[in-house]
């Protein structure tokens, strides 16, 4: 009861596992998720690769270097946010925890 009641939270143990679900199977679940909408819809697939086509053969050699490295950026600071989230909530239960067990 203490649980629904939030007198007591969950335990730093499932932040861990949420951490790595997010960190993990989002990005994976997210890319799939994105081949399957770009498969399933005609529109779509067919936009993309218009877009894709023309953008590419504009670039340079350096900008798509640039733009790749980017993008591979971008993914690498929303992990590392992800991870600075996760490790803000396990501070802040711990610090909770000292509070609620000093005397």
């Amino acid at each position: 009861m203490d649980f629904l009641t939030f007198k007591s939270f969950i335990s730093i143990e499932t932040l861990i596992v949420f951490y790595y679900m997010g960190a993990i199977v989002m990005p994976i679940g997210l890319f799939l998720s994105l081949a399957w909408f770009i498969q399933k819809f005609s529109l779509v697939k067919n936009s993309l690769e218009q877009g894709k086509k023309q953008l590419w053969s504009r670039l340079t050699g350096l900008q798509k270097f640039k733009t790749l490295l980017f993008l591979i950026a971008i993914f690498l600071f929303m992990e590392l946010f992800w991870r600075m989230l996760f490790e803000f909530l396990i501070a802040y239960m711990q610090i909770r925890d000292a509070l609620v067990t000093f005397p």
